[in-house]
């Protein structure tokens, strides 16, 4: 999968766009900047926006392609963040670091995904906020973004269980109209939701 995301950020456009995702921005608008993970961020469009909200950013990525796009796009915008290149499964987030983190499109195999979530979880503050917008498993079939596989998508039992240990605020599967690059748009079944940790 490496190899795949490479190539999709060497192309020359932003894939998903420099925007921010619409409910990441609109759920940062309400927190007091502080320190910020955002696990898989590719690009950086929630990382520099993040950053020109006031808070230190910290991305992790495996993609080197994703990286220098997000280090581009941050310099463009006169703001400053940090890029780890990583494996998400292998990478160290720490304890108790964070003020928030965002899981925005974060589709990984069964086998790592609840060791990631598990990990940033334990690298949030008491009270850190958690946001999350992901695909849901209905949205297999649809021509606007996502893995086609359906062991990689999201039911609200599953983002329960990756929640485990969070006090879960407020979860819904919902259509949007997503416009986010070429890559995410269209109509979608997405699940968001918002958690704080404990």
């Amino acid at each position: 999968m490496k190899d795949f995301w490479n190539e999709r950020y060497a192309e020359t456009e932003f894939v998903y766009g420099t925007e921010p995702n619409r409910f990441f921005a609109e759920q940062l608008e309400s927190l007091k900047p502080g320190n910020i993970i955002l696990p898989a961020d590719g690009e950086g469009r929630n990382a520099v926006f993040a950053a020109k909200k006031g808070w230190n950013v910290t991305a992790v990525d495996y993609s080197k392609s994703g990286k220098e796009k997000a280090l581009k796009l941050a310099s463009e915008k006169e703001v400053e963040i940090k890029y780890d290149l990583s494996d998400l499964f292998d990478y160290n987030f720490g304890d108790d670091v964070y003020d928030a983190a965002a899981f925005i499109y974060v589709h990984l195999p069964r086998s790592i995904i609840k060791v990631v979530y598990q990990n940033v979880i334990q690298s949030l503050k008491p009270g850190a906020k958690i946001i999350v917008e992901v695909y849901s498993v209905n949205q297999l079939g649809r021509g606007s973004g996502g893995p086609k596989d359906e062991r990689v998508l999201y039911t609200e039992e599953k983002l329960c269980d990756l929640l485990s240990g969070t006090d879960i605020k407020w979860m819904k599967e919902m259509e949007i109209d997503l416009s986010e690059g070429k890559y995410h748009e269209g109509k979608a079944m997405v699940i968001r939701a918002v958690a704080t940790a404990k």
